[in-house]
Parts: C-alpha cells; structure tokens; sequence
C-alpha cells in the first residue's frame, strides 16, 4: 500500500520548513540531543529529523508529540483562534442582510 503525503504547494511548504527550524531551534535552546527526544517521544530519529526539516509527510499527531516534549503544545491552540479574514467574509454577510 502506498504512502499518502498531502501536495503542498511551495508557501505551504515554507512555512513548514519555519516550523521545523522553530522545533529545532527549541530542543537546541532546551540542550535536548535527538536521542533525548526519540525517547520522550517514542519516535524515530529518521522522523525526529524530518520534523526538523518541515516535512509535509509527518503526520501532525508527531509534530504534537515533539512540541509537547518541548512544553510548546499549548501553542497549537491559538492557530486560527484570530480569524480575520474569516470574520470580513461574515461582515460582509452580515451587511448584505441591512440593505435588503
């Protein structure tokens, strides 16, 4: 059975390379070796690595792994908590119906 990875277009994949460097970056900060983190985790350091890289194969149930090793979990929450542009399609909605 074939492997599914979700296409991701090259933004998209920027930004999970930023997010790879971010979880790099904290483990560095917090001198956790791979070794540490692949047992806190129980995940692979092949896997360990493509976390790292921000590779779009890895499931996001990993990516919560490492970043609740990190104590960073927390942060997951506040993606789209602040919907901006979610709330201008519901204004205009909203506007539409005043002027009926």
């Amino acid at each position: 059975m074939d492997k599914r990875t979700a296409t991701l277009f090259p933004k998209q994949e920027a930004i999970l390379v930023q997010l790879g460097e971010n979880i790099r970056l904290a483990a560095k900060r917090r001198k956790l070796t791979q070794t540490q983190m692949a047992e806190r985790t129980g995940l692979s350091k092949p896997t360990l690595r493509k976390i790292e890289r921000g590779d779009g194969s890895v499931s996001m149930g990993h990516y919560l792994l490492v970043l609740s090793v990190l104590g960073l979990a927390d942060d997951l929450t506040k993606v789209a908590r602040d919907d901006e542009f979610g709330r201008k399609l519901q204004d205009i909605e909203l506007l539409k119906g005043k002027s009926s």
